[in-house]
């Protein structure tokens, strides 16, 4: 019973996490340039929080698993996301020009991308453990 109980304690954090994560992402990508920050920042800090955002997805999904087998499913899962990318079709293409379609599947492959991906998983997974030895502790 407690380790349902802390496994819901996880997913409930983890999904607060993937929220916030979200929006950060959301008001990076609008009001980025408009708080003077970096070209760097604003281009590569939203997939740096894509990153994130996978990890935050697929943990909350799957709580009860390893944050290390997480990470690599996350890293799997953005760098196939990233080569989908040179994937080409009329309603795909279509798809990619919508606010939505960018969000989701981007439109440019990008090696730059991918590293930021990581880093973000990287950072995603960091926090997941953190949060982890710290409730353990208590």
């Amino acid at each position: 019973m407690e380790t349902a109980l802390r496994r819901i304690s996880r997913r409930a954090m983890l999904f607060l996490t993937l929220i916030f994560v979200i929006i950060c992402g959301l008001v990076l990508r609008r009001y980025g340039y408009a708080m003077h920050l970096p070209f760097v920042v604003v281009k590569y800090g939203g997939s740096v929080l894509w990153g994130a955002m996978v990890y935050a997805l697929l943990a909350t999904i799957v709580a009860g698993t390893k944050p290390s087998r997480i990470a690599a499913a996350a890293l799997i899962v953005a760098v196939a996301v990233e080569f989908f990318r040179l994937v080409h079709t009329p309603w795909l293409d279509a798809f990619r020009l919508t606010i939505a379609g960018a969000l989701l599947l981007g439109r440019v492959f990008s090696l730059w991308n991918i590293l930021a991906y990581v880093v973000g998983t990287v950072i995603a997974f960091a926090f997941d453990l953190t949060f982890s030895r710290t409730r353990d502790a208590q």
